[in-house]
């Protein structure tokens, strides 16, 4: 019965936020207080929203501080050299556009943070798709099928939880995977292309000639960097961009908690380049429509969250689905694993799979000779898909930047991210590191 109604939650939440018919900050917030209470609870509900909350806040903390960071290195101009690079690179050809999308994302994301890149990624590219009229969804598309192949660097989050929860090393099972995931590279680059000659056909279709017009070069990068004289720092744009690859540097170190780190960053930005109390005020002001709707929906999928596991919906899901896997399918573990952790990690978190569903589907596969490290490189392949997930804060981040719904960048990008599953599986039996049987 919990499982169903677990089942039926998600089921009811997607459908909420993919109808329009209501936001996502209220699907989030109302769905499982209404399922919470057919499951038998009533003001318990309460200490599990909390603990959801609780949960999510250093993420909020860290994307709010995140946001203004950035936010402040833009109005300095720090960014200015860069956007003008791509500018020329670009040469107003949709498919150069987006291709170079693909390898910044795919370069900036190696850090292993998702918001980092979203972040760095937008802020260079966003206002060069708005001018040159492409859809944004595209650039999120992107930008989210790049951090799918990144995030199983070791530094990245997912492997380590894996090897933790099959106490294994991260290092190993993430070296064999570096040809599959160079494979996958490729396949979003290619993505990047044919959605690039899509817009680049659609352009030509709106312009009534046939042709695409393309804005002169000095001219557009003139446009895109325009800014204000009063906030523009160019004096500083050195400091500014050593205070940046420091703080890239602490996070990849971890030297201390992100969110510690871009609170820091925030305020010394702050100081070297709005030393007036005014001006600082006149500044997180001017950022503050940006934060408030990325940082709502982080604590509203905290309810989410809380409710889910606090009801043990999480376990109940879980173990409806592995205890459904027929015993003939045992040898083929590791792909099916890899299957089954598209819709897993879509619909519960990161920890709730790798550290309640992997073990449990390991011992199984073990059984019929397929190795622990085995498993855990299969259930790595379908982080493209986890990330759509309405249970990913950095999810929130991104759809806010591109200023798109969730629910249109989830139509847009999951058969991308299915694909990328696909390839990264493939990659990964091809070389030999994931096993088809045991």
């Amino acid at each position: 019965m919990l499982a169903l109604l677990a089942f039926a939650m998600v089921a009811t939440f997607m459908a909420l936020i993919m109808s329009g018919r209501v936001s996502a900050l209220v699907a989030l917030s109302l769905t499982p207080v209404v399922f919470g209470v057919m499951a038998g609870h009533g003001l318990d509900l309460g200490p599990m929203m909390l603990d959801g909350v609780k949960a999510l806040a250093p993420t909020g903390v860290m994307l709010a501080f995140a946001i203004l960071y950035f936010g402040l290195m833009t109005d300095a101009g720090l960014f200015d050299p860069l956007v003008r690079q791509v500018v020329r690179l670009a040469d107003g050809d949709p498919v150069r556009i987006t291709v170079g999308s693909a390898i910044l994302a795919l370069a900036v994301s190696l850090d292993g943070d998702g918001s980092t890149t979203y972040l760095i990624c937008c802020t260079a590219m966003l206002p060069l798709y708005r001018r040159m009229g492409l859809n944004p969804l595209i650039l999120a598309c992107l930008l989210m099928l790049a951090c799918g192949v990144t995030n199983i660097t070791p530094w990245g989050g997912p492997t380590a939880r894996a090897a933790s929860a099959l106490n294994l090393d991260a290092g190993q099972v993430f070296a064999s995977m570096a040809p599959a995931m160079a494979l996958s590279g490729l396949f979003i680059v290619g993505v990047a292309w044919l959605l690039g000659r899509g817009e680049r056909r659609r352009l030509e279709r709106l312009s009534g000639d046939g042709r695409l017009h393309v804005p002169d070069e000095e001219v557009l990068a003139i446009e895109l960097t325009r800014g204000n004289d009063l906030i523009e720092r160019p004096k500083l744009i050195l400091v500014n961009l050593a205070l940046t690859l420091g703080l890239l540097t602490c996070l990849v170190l971890g030297l201390l908690p992100i969110p510690a780190l871009f609170i820091l960053a925030t305020a010394i930005a702050l100081l070297i380049n709005y030393p007036s109390v005014d001006a600082q005020k006149a500044r997180i002001a001017a950022h503050a429509p940006n934060i408030l709707p990325v940082i709502s929906l982080i604590f509203a999928a905290g309810i989410f969250t809380g409710i889910l596991n606090g009801t043990h919906m999480t376990e109940a899901l879980a173990d409806s689905v592995v205890g459904a896997i027929p015993p003939a399918l045992g040898p083929y573990m590791a792909p099916v694993t890899a299957l089954l952790s598209m819709p897993f990690t879509f619909f519960i978190s990161n920890d709730a799979f790798f550290f309640g569903v992997l073990p449990v589907l390991s011992e199984a596969a073990g059984h019929y000779g397929v190795e622990p490290v085995e498993m855990a490189r299969a259930a790595l392949t379908s982080q493209a898909v986890h990330l759509l997930s309405p249970l990913v804060p950095s999810t929130y981040l991104l759809v806010g930047l591109c200023r798109v719904e969730l629910a249109q960048h989830q139509k847009f990008t999951l058969p991308w991210a299915v694909a990328l599953t696909i390839v990264l599986l493939a990659g990964g039996i091809v070389t030999g590191v994931i096993p088809v049987s045991g």
